[in-house]
This record gives C-alpha cells, sequence and structure tokens, in this order.
C-alpha cells in the first residue's frame, strides 16, 4: 500500500513537502522552506521526517523557495537522487536558492546560528538536474510514472500527475502545485487536468475571490496617476518572479503608449534583474499576445525612464533621485530585502504609497501594514506608517476560490475523484474550501495537518 506524508503545506501557505513511498519507491513532491516574519524562520532546522539519503527523487512544481528552497539542505543531509522539474524551474533554481542562501545567511548571523545550507550545497544540487516537458511521461521509479502539466502560477510552474502501480493495479494521484490567475500578461493558460482518484492541491485563496482581470491595470494606472500627482514615491513589494515581470509588461504598456505620465521606475532588485533575463531566454513558454508583442520587435521588459539598480551603489543612489518616482523592490512580503530600507524612508510620509501585488503570510511586516497597523519596526526601527495603503489582488499568481473550483472541478468530471487534500493555505481558507468540495461537487474533502499519513 502507497503512502503520502504530509511533511509541510499542511494548514500553512509555505513549507510545501509531501513524502511519497511505496514498496519500492520514496519520492518527495516540493522540499521548501517554511516562511513568516522572516526568509527562514527557525522550524526549518527541524529533523526531516524522513532519510534523505533514501529518496530516490524529487519533483519540484515551481522555483518559489517555498516549494525549492529546502533542497540544498536535502542533498547536505545525503540526497543523491534525481531531482525533476521544467526547463525554466531548473534555469531559475541556481539564481534562487544562491539568493536565498545569502539572505539566510544574514539572518544566521545576527541571530549568531549556523546557516542551513552553504552556496557549495547550492551547486551540488545542479548535478542532480532533470529537465522535464510539460506533457512528457516521465518514469521515476519502476512503479511511479509522472507527466507535469503547465499550472499558469509563474514560468515553468507545474501542476503533476502521478500514477502508482502496486499489485498490477494503478492509481493515480494529482498535486496542484501552485495555481496561477488566468488570464495573465505573459503566461499561457492553466492546463487543465481530466481525471484523478486522489488530489492534493493549493487553498491560498480558498475563501476569496480576486478584482476583475480588466480591473487590475486600471487600479495600477490609477495609483501611478495620484503618485504623480501628489509627486510622492510608489513602492511596490514584488517577488522576483512573475510579479516583477508582469509588472514590467503592464508598465511597458503604460508608458509607451502614453497612458501614464513619464515618471522614473527603478527596479532595485538583483533576483528580479537575473530572473528576468532567465525570462528574455524563455519566449516559448509565453501566451501568444506576449509572444507577438516580442516577434514585432518590442522588448517587453524595457520601457523609457526604467532603471534596473543591480549594485548596492546603485541602489542607494535612488535616494537621490527627486519624485516621483517607482521603486519595485524585493522581497514581496517585506520580511527581507532592499525594500525594507525604502520602507523605513517613504513610509513615514502622506504623499507616498506602498502598493501589495501578492499575497502577504501571517507574520509577516507586508501582512502587518496591509492590516493598518499605525507603527511598524524595520530593521530594529519603529517606524510609523503614514503612507497610503493599497493593494490589488488581481496581480496575484494564485488562482482564487472560483479558479481554484474550476481546476477541481475538471478533474471530477472523469468520475472517479475519491478525496481532496486542502493545502498550501491558511487554516481558515482551506476549510472553506474542503466545505465548498463537499458541498458542490459531492466530494470528500479534508485539511491535513502536518505529519498526517494518508494511506491508499
Amino acid at each position: 500500500m502507497a503512502r503520502l506524508t504530509f511533511c509541510g503545506g499542511a494548514r500553512s501557505v509555505t513549507g510545501s513537502n509531501y513524502f511519497l513511498e511505496t514498496k519500492n519507491s520514496k519520492i518527495l513532491i516540493d522540499c521548501g522552506l517554511t516562511q513568516g516574519g522572516e526568509h527562514c524562520p527557525d522550524v526549518n532546522w527541524r529533523a526531516f521526517l524522513y532519510d534523505p539519503s533514501t529518496i530516490d527523487a524529487v519533483l519540484v512544481t515551481h522555483a518559489h523557495a517555498d516549494h525549492l528552497g529546502l533542497v540544498p539542505r536535502l542533498v547536505n543531509k545525503g540526497f543523491k537522487g534525481a531531482i525533476y522539474a521544467t526547463k525554466p524551474t531548473l534555469g531559475f533554481a541556481p539564481v534562487m536558492l544562491a539568493d536565498s542562501q545569502e539572505i539566510i545567511a544574514k539572518e544566521c548571523k545576527n541571530k549568531h546560528q549556523e546557516p542551513l545550507y552553504s552556496q557549495e550545497d547550492v551547486k551540488q544540487c545542479e548535478q542532480f538536474f532533470h529537465p522535464v516537458e510539460y506533457k512528457e511521461m516521465v518514469h521515476i521509479t519502476p512503479d511511479i510514472r509522472v507527466r507535469f502539466r503547465d499550472a499558469g502560477h509563474i514560468l515553468g510552474s507545474a501542476s503533476i500527475e502521478a500514477w502508482i502501480t502496486e499489485d498490477e493495479h494503478e492509481k493515480k494521484f494529482v498535486f496542484s502545485g501552485d495555481l496561477g490567475n488566468p488570464p495573465t500578461p505573459l503566461l499561457a493558460p492553466i492546463d487543465y487536468i481530466e481525471d484523478a482518484e486522489h488530489v492534493l492541491m493549493e487553498t491560498t485563496y480558498g475563501d476569496r475571490m480576486h478584482e476583475d482581470k480588466e480591473e487590475r491595470l486600471y487600479l495600477l494606472k490609477h495609483v501611478i496617476e495620484d503618485t504623480v500627482q501628489k509627486n510622492g514615491v510608489l513602492m511596490i513589494p514584488s517577488f522576483a518572479l512573475e510579479r516583477t515581470q508582469e509588472i514590467l509588461f503592464e508598465l511597458n504598456h503604460l508608458v509607451e503608449n502614453a497612458i501614464v505620465p513619464p515618471i522614473k521606475v527603478f527596479l532595485d532588485s538583483p533576483l528580479a534583474i537575473r530572473a528576468t533575463e532567465v525570462y528574455k531566454q524563455s519566449n516559448e513558454f509565453f501566451n501568444r499576445k506576449a509572444t507577438n508583442l516580442i516577434l514585432n520587435g518590442d522588448d517587453i521588459f524595457d520601457f523609457p525612464n526604467l532603471s534596473l539598480t543591480l549594485t548596492t551603489e546603485e541602489s542607494k543612489a535612488i535616494n537621490d533621485v527627486p519624485p516621483p518616482k517607482i521603486i519595485i523592490a524585493g522581497s514581496g512580503m517585506s520580511n527581507g530585502g532592499r525594500i525594507l530600507h525604502h520602507e523605513m524612508r517613504y513610509l513615514p510620509s502622506p504623499q507616498n504609497t506602498i502598493l501589495f501585488i501578492g499575497y502577504q503570510a501571517h507574520g509577516t511586516l507586508g501582512r502587518a501594514i496591509i492590516e493598518g497597523h499605525d507603527e511598524v519596526t524595520i530593521l530594529g526601527e519603529s517606524i510609523p506608517v503614514n503612507a497610503r495603503i493599497e493593494s490589488i489582488g488581481g496581480y496575484s499568481a494564485h488562482a482564487d476560490q472560483n479558479g481554484l473550483l474550476r481546476w477541481i472541478s475538471a478533474i471530477n468530471q472523469g468520475n472517479n475523484l475519491k478525496k481532496v487534500f486542502c493545502v498550501q493555505g491558511e487554516e481558515e481558507a482551506a476549510t472553506v474550501f474542503a466545505d465548498i468540495i463537499k458541498s458542490e461537487l459531492k466530494v470528500e474533502a479534508t485539511v491535513p495537518q502536518t505529519r498526517d499519513v494518508f494511506e491508499f
């Protein structure tokens, strides 16, 4: 009998890590950092719930740290199997993991703690990389075969279909990864899956809906116009993958078509700058609209008055540029990165604006700001929050409640769906969505806890 152990990602948006074992095989689906107020909280130092040296393979759904960020530690602890992911995910991985290690090292230095893993561990990961194509059938072990399907979340993201054979009987399990929020400016649509017996699915926005897709560009335009009118600074905490590239794409449209007034724009994130280079080499994964713009000679990630500030000196020089200006910087939840320095400088002024375009997890600085705290602590200092606070949920890379229901309903059409596990969402969101599955699809749904085991 096969067993699935929930090692992370249960009743939590972050820390995705699932252990699938059969009589002959042991594989992981994702091996991600648990994140919160810090990039790497202490929970990540706990021992794995399995022996890394016995794992045959890791299947990585996409390149965000909460799905990939513990892989170097896995290697450090003896893993020598194969790491399967799409070509873009493996292209991002060295950049994302190296950046993550640097952030972890800084946090550990402040806490007088040994880093979770080293840059050498990051480099060692690459020898185990095995790129796969979407819809390619891959035999991971003699009794497990898988197929990666486009999840539409970020470039290279995947849902994974897994067929497990035991005693000549085959069972199908689907792991959603993080599901996208179509239509997006850049990515191809979600590739819906037709059938499965058991599904493990994300529920980050299982209890809410996003704004209309048409409205998000209007809202962005309005915030920029307001910033120019007030002669202020617009801060956009942004995730290095997808959100940054989507915002650059939208700004390209607004600026080059003179829809917004001229304004200086700074991409102040070395990780996002490097990730954007991977995007520029991955045109074959874009949707038709973005591809046509590229074919017509448009550099979709460049426009007048955009500056890429790679070095620390260039970043500091942004302070000397008079407003109005836009600063896009990581991290997306304000739990690290250069955005902290800009928030310290610009949050106290009511003429400035901070715009959130992604999910803000419990315990993060971004969550505190968006919840309306009058004062927040940044790098040990108390900072008054007088800036205007805005949020555009339509730019979220996660499907909302309707999008999640559409995805699982497609699978249910095969009439073989027995059970759904709602994960990668806070407990309330996951519970709300589990209840929707039970009431609307008449399918068993549950919200597992860490260390729960399911046998099938």
